[in-house]
């Protein structure tokens, strides 16, 4: 086929076209396997919640963060609402201590990243970055936060305290 005849006929169209559907699907993957899930998570509200699901923290168990020291799935049998997102434990115990005590044992700032939140912007933490200081749980967007707020919390609460307020009130809007 010539030149003119591909024009006149649309195939370059066609193959354009197609292209930006593959274009699309990639996006769409990549949005959906690449990206860390609270990257995903909503930031429009004041409780880092997943989208789809509406769980709190991916679906971690906030407590066991202070029990066992670590990261551990909630389990569907096990869940609880609250600050308008669904929040799992690992077993009843947790549900129970996390309902009596919510401002215990939710992370602080609603789940967003502490170091971001010092600098005046809201980023979704991961809740396998964490550090428990203070008696409070704190979650970070990037390991490398976490480590600069585990070496030194005193630099990042105060200005991170003072902006929480404001920010809190503009993702409730």
């Amino acid at each position: 086929m010539t030149v003119q005849r591909q024009e006149r006929n649309g195939f370059g169209r066609q193959i354009a076209l197609i292209g930006l559907v593959v274009l699309a699907a990639a996006i769409s993957i990549c949005l959906d396997t690449c990206l860390a899930p609270a990257v995903r998570a909503t930031t429009t509200e004041r409780v880092v919640a997943a989208r789809f699901s509406g769980l709190a923290i991916d679906g971690f168990d906030p407590v066991a963060y202070f029990v066992q020291n670590q990261a551990v799935l909630g389990l569907p049998d096990y869940e609880a609402q609250e600050a308008g997102a669904v929040w799992r434990f690992h077993n009843e115990g947790n549900r129970a201590s996390f309902l009596a005590h919510p401002e215990v044992y939710a992370p602080q700032f609603g789940g967003y990243d502490p170091v971001d939140v010092a600098r005046g912007v809201t980023f979704a933490g991961n809740p396998n970055f964490f550090v428990v200081v203070g008696q409070r749980l704190y979650l970070f967007g990037l390991e490398a936060h976490r480590d600069a707020f585990a070496a030194d919390p005193g630099h990042f609460l105060p200005e991170a305290r003072e902006r929480w307020p404001q920010l809190e009130q503009m993702l409730s809007q």
